[in-house]
């Protein structure tokens, strides 16, 4: 067979090597995106496209790629794809729904530990001038805090269960799921009296800066919050406006609201408040990004073009189209 793929982020070699059993793999050279005139080109002959966050496929992409036949996103979800273009060409599109969960519910942890403790502040004191311990830096113990995690699913569980062995109290927003030890409330509830808010939520219509101004005046002085679900979910310039009023005493994120491609309307940088402000905290979406991770959301992407293509039948999450 000798179907044309590509992958449109840098792939490990392993990955390359499975797709090559169903034809040639074109992928880009380095870590960055190709720009929109290079996609097209490559789009032109492809049968199937391995996609990444930096992806936004919609029916005017389509248009550029009239064999495609199969998308497998090495994403959990699809909020950066058109599905109704898809269905409306007949193509195929898979995701990778678990393997993103562990590695991402640990790094909120780390993140949440990060700012309540000030990690950030206290490296950059040790590299400045250091003369032993200080009466400072004193910040929030995980031990018995009250915690409120926004969205109940796999993430929002799987951050829960990591969070109950620090004796935390655990209060969750979600209409729909629940999670072992976790008291479901409102949302203005469930943030009444919250030290920690672990915003864990899809992008969707109704979540779409969830976290905003009235949300966060429900919280008490001083709360923090981490965001590691999706940037639009949370309304950046509220939360730079309550870190500068002192409402919130830190926030902490891996996602943000300009990575968000399926939004056209989306912010193209970060708010320079945010990145400015000495309470916070952020990371370049890594949520996934251990080593063995990432390879196995690749396999799982690339079992599924196989598939599709007919060469491999193997386990395949895939979104109905």
């Amino acid at each position: 067979m000798t179907a044309r793929i590509i992958a449109t982020a840098r792939i490990f070699p392993a990955t390359r090597a499975m797709l090559e059993r169903a034809g040639s793999v074109i992928q880009p050279t380095d870590d960055e995106p190709w720009d929109s005139a290079t996609l097209r080109d490559a789009l032109a002959e492809a049968e199937a496209m391995m996609a990444f966050m930096t992806d936004r496929v919609d029916a005017e992409l389509l248009r550029a790629a009239p064999k495609l036949r199969i998308l497998a996103c090495a994403l959990k979800g699809a909020d950066n794809i058109d599905m109704e273009a898809c269905r409306a060409r007949g193509i195929a599109v898979s995701i990778v729904p678990d393997l993103l969960t562990s590695p991402t519910a640990e790094l909120a942890i780390g993140l949440a530990i990060g700012l309540a403790r000030h990690i950030r502040a206290g490296d950059a004191a040790v590299r400045a001038d250091f003369r032993g311990w200080r009466p400072k830096f004193y910040g929030l113990g995980l031990d018995g805090a009250k915690v409120t995690i926004l969205g109940l699913g796999r993430l929002g569980r799987a951050i829960a269960a990591r969070l109950m062995p620090f004796g935390c109290q655990l209060r969750g927003v979600d209409p729909v799921n629940e999670a072992p030890g976790v008291e479901r409330m409102p949302l203005e509830e469930a943030l009444q009296g919250a030290e920690l808010v672990i915003a864990a939520l899809p992008l969707t219509v109704e979540t779409r800066n969830l976290v905003g101004r009235s949300a966060i005046a429900c919280l008490p002085t001083g709360a923090l919050l981490v965001n590691i679900g999706r940037g639009s979910t949370v309304d950046e310039i509220a939360v730079a406006e309550a870190l500068q009023d002192g409402q919130l005493a830190g926030y902490a994120a891996d996602v943000f609201g300009m990575e968000d491609w399926a939004l056209r309307d989306r912010p193209r940088v970060i708010p320079q408040a945010l990145l400015d402000h000495p309470r916070t905290l952020f990371t370049p979406h890594l949520g996934s990004a251990t080593l063995a991770a990432r390879q196995a959301i690749e396999a799982e992407a690339a079992s599924n073009i196989l598939a599709g293509l007919g060469v491999s039948i193997m386990s395949a999450s895939s979104v109905p189209t």
